[in-house]
């Protein structure tokens, strides 16, 4: 080839790596220009003078200049620091390597035991499952929890609320539920969550054993976009193995904390603030997340678990509100239960499961709606038991709820270490309301 060839053919394309410029930066949003982005895409903003490397995303769009929410912190960066598109996009690594493991949002170990095999990319922004080729939630899905499995039996698919306030055993339960729920791969996120928690999660909640499980971690001292979106990569891991026709357990603490960061990206970008602060995308945002469990026709299930915080024990807030209604259920715990000892704390008579009587038996059902009668009548009557004012004989119902008191009360107490499979669980309640 002649040399003149060459040099028109060398010239004619542009072998510089494009990059933008930092024009403004506060303390969470750095403002650019110099690139063509669309929203979402990933960017890579590079120091100029120490190297430091920082990842974030594309939030918003004015003209030529474009708003940047970083996944770390932003100091160290100034004015005229390089800004460089993703190629990659917002991908993250999974595989079976990850089962026993600690990571971070984007999948790096956090627990000390070496890098991750091989796996391949998968974006963390998915669509959720179409509606016409979600399965039917027909099988039961067993968690070991007496109460949980004999009074809110849940099922295969199904996305369920844990709703309680601060100290109430929200972890307790948790770890309850991942230690005996019936399937072959879980995957847990603690979002927004205190750092100690974690390890404390691991060894006193799970006992040390990850088998089979994967935990995302994204803590209350990372940033708002890394706990934002530690929750999504979390639902990418599950929708992984359900894919490959595995049945999954998602559990995630907390929802509430999730919100909160899309609050705080929300505001620093001119939302306006709603309810108790929330912009509306936080809102917008909670569908996003908890359509994308369920159960999918010709594959796997996730079966989820989220954990609403309820500050003050109002379950007014917004937040459990708009939780209540995307759901198929809601388990509510109550401070007043563990008051009188009974844990797990589950208030049966504000909790539901609203699948429940499609897939239990006819005479588990009838148990279950002459047990919250029973429990009905004696929380209705508490005054009256209490100052000794009711006569026995009175009224039938009444003495059948007082003499099964004692018994209603050991049924919904459970040890935290204690596992019940659901067979047992159900055949216990049977017994005791025939």
């Amino acid at each position: 080839m002649p040399f003149s060839s060459l040099k028109e053919k060398i010239s004619s394309k542009n072998h510089s790596t494009p990059f933008g410029e930092i024009i403004k930066i506060n303390a969470t949003i750095i403002i650019a220009r110099g690139l063509n982005v669309s929203i979402s895409d990933m960017v890579r903003v590079v120091s100029n003078t120490t190297s430091q490397e920082t990842i974030g995303m594309v939030t918003e769009i004015d003209g030529n200049t474009f708003f940047i929410t970083p996944f770390s912190f932003v100091e160290g960066f100034r004015s005229g620091d390089r800004v460089f598109l993703d190629q990659t996009g917002m991908t993250i690594p999974v595989s079976s390597s990850l089962l026993g493991r600690v990571v971070d949002p984007f999948m790096n170990p956090i627990d000390g035991k070496g890098p991750i095999g091989q796996a391949k990319l998968s974006p963390i922004i998915k669509a959720p499952i179409a509606a016409m080729k979600r399965g039917m939630i027909d099988e039961i899905f067993s968690v070991g929890v007496k109460s949980v499995d004999g009074l809110l039996t849940c099922g295969k698919g199904q996305k369920l609320g844990i709703f309680a306030g601060s100290g109430v055993g929200k972890s307790t339960l948790m770890g309850m539920i991942v230690r005996g729920a019936d399937a072959p791969i879980k995957v847990v996120a603690l979002i927004g969550e205190r750092g100690r928690e974690v390890p404390e999660f691991i060894e006193k909640n799970l006992g040390g054993n990850l088998e089979n499980t994967v935990i995302i971690v994204a803590t209350s001292d990372d940033s708002p976009l890394m706990r934002k979106y530690g929750a999504f990569s979390a639902m990418s891991v599950a929708e992984h193995f359900k894919d490959k026709g595995m049945d999954v357990l998602f559990i995630m603490d907390s929802v509430t904390r999730f919100a909160m960061a899309q609050r705080e990206i929300g505001l620093s970008l001119g939302e306006p603030p709603t309810s108790k602060g929330y912009p509306p995308s936080s809102l917008t945002l909670l569908p996003q997340l908890m359509e994308r469990a369920g159960k999918e026709e010709g594959k796997g299930s996730i079966t989820a678990f989220f954990t609403v915080l309820i500050e003050g024990d109002d379950m007014s807030d917004p937040i459990a509100d708009q939780s209540r209604s995307i759901l198929d259920g809601h388990i509510v715990l109550s401070r007043e239960l563990t008051d009188f000892g009974i844990y797990p704390p589950v208030n049966i008579l504000n909790s539901a499961s609203r699948v429940m009587g499609d897939i239990i038996s006819s005479e588990h059902l009838r148990a279950v709606l002459k047990f919250r009668r029973l429990y009905t009548i004696l929380k209705e009557n508490e005054v009256l038991i209490r100052i000794g004012a009711y006569t026995k004989g009175t009224d039938p119902e009444f003495d059948e709820a007082m003499n099964k008191k004692e018994a209603m009360e050991k049924f919904l107490s459970q040890d935290s270490m204690q596992q019940i499979p659901y067979q047992e669980s159900s055949q216990a309640l049977i017994a005791l309301m025939s």
